[in-house]
C-alpha cells in the first residue's frame, strides 16, 4: 500500500515527511509512465516498419489470403509465425509476472521492452487490415481516453478493488466468447465482444493505476521500486493496447 497518509499530513507532525513520501511517489509514477510509453513507442515503431518491410500500401487483401507481400511479409503473416509470436510474447509476460521479483530492474525492463518489439511485430497485420488514417486517428483516441482513466483512478479517493475481480473475469470471459466466436463466426458475438471489451479495459486502466500507485512504499530500496515500476508499466501498456484493439474494430475504415 502506498504509504501517503492524508490524516497524517494534515495534522502538522510529520508534514516534511509526508511531502518527501507525496515527491517520492509522484517520480515513481512518472517512471512507470515513462516505461509504459517507451513500449507503446518500440511497439509503433516496430509494427511501422516491418509493414514497410511486408510490402507496405502494395499489399491487399483478397478473399483467401494477401498479394503484395514480400517474402518478409509473407513470412510474418502466413504460416506458424503468427502463432509463434503468439506464444512467445504470453511466454514473456507469464515469466515476468512469476519471475520478476528474482530478477534485475535492468532484465525486466529489457524483456519488458523485447515483448513490446515482438507484439509490434505481431500487430504489424493491424496496418494490413486497417487504414493507416484510421489507426493514426484511433490510436489518438485511445491515447486521451487512456490518460483521463488513468488520471481518474490516480486521483480519485474512491477505492476501486471492489470492481477490479469482475473486470478480470470479464478479460477470461471475452477471451473465450472470442475462442468460440472463431468456429461461429457470428457478427453480432464479435460486436458483443468488442463493446464489452472497450467497457473492460477502460475500467481496469482506472483500477490498476490505483493499484500501482498502491504498491509504492518509501522503504522500498531501488531494485524493488524498479521492479514495481516494470511490473507496473507492463500492466498499463497491456491496458492500453488492448483498449487500443477493441477501439479500432469500430473506428478502424479497412483497406
Amino acid at each position: 500500500m502506498s504509504d501517503y497518509d492524508r490524516n497524517y499530513a494534515a495534522r502538522g507532525f510529520g508534514a516534511a515527511q509526508s511531502a518527501a513520501i507525496d515527491a517520492g511517489l509522484r517520480a515513481y509514477m512518472l517512471r512507470v509512465y515513462n516505461y509504459m510509453a517507451a513500449g507503446v513507442a518500440l511497439t509503433g515503431l516496430v509494427a511501422y516498419f516491418a509493414f514497410q518491410a511486408a510490402g507496405g500500401e502494395a499489399i491487399r487483401l483478397v478473399p483467401g489470403g494477401i498479394v503484395g507481400a514480400t517474402a518478409f511479409g509473407q513470412m510474418i503473416l502466413g504460416g506458424f509465425t503468427p502463432i509463434l509470436l503468439m506464444l512467445v510474447t504470453l511466454g514473456i509476460v507469464f515469466f515476468l509476472s512469476f519471475r520478476v521479483h528474482t530478477l534485475a530492474p535492468s532484465t525486466a525492463f529489457g524483456l519488458f521492452m523485447l515483448y513490446a518489439g515482438l507484439l509490434g511485430l505481431a500487430l504489424m497485420s493491424v496496418l494490413v487490415v486497417y487504414t493507416g488514417s484510421s489507426v493514426a486517428r484511433t490510436f489518438f483516441i485511445s491515447a486521451a481516453s487512456f490518460g483521463a482513466l488513468s488520471l481518474y483512478g490516480y486521483t480519485t479517493q474512491r477505492d476501486l478493488s471492489p470492481i477490479g475481480s469482475f473486470l478480470i473475469m470479464g478479460v477470461f470471459g471475452i477471451l473465450l466468447a472470442s475462442l468460440v466466436n472463431i468456429w461461429l463466426g457470428s457478427q453480432g458475438l464479435a460486436f458483443a465482444i468488442s463493446v464489452i471489451g472497450v467497457l473492460i479495459f477502460a475500467g481496469l486502466t482506472a483500477y490498476d493505476t490505483q493499484r500501482i500507485k498502491e504498491m509504492y512504499s518509501s522503504y522500498d530500496d531501488g531494485t524493488v521500486a524498479g521492479r514495481k515500476a516494470v511490473m507496473g508499466a507492463l500492466t498499463l501498456y497491456l491496458d492500453f493496447i488492448n483498449l487500443f484493439l477493441f477501439l479500432l474494430r469500430f473506428m478502424g475504415d479497412r483497406r
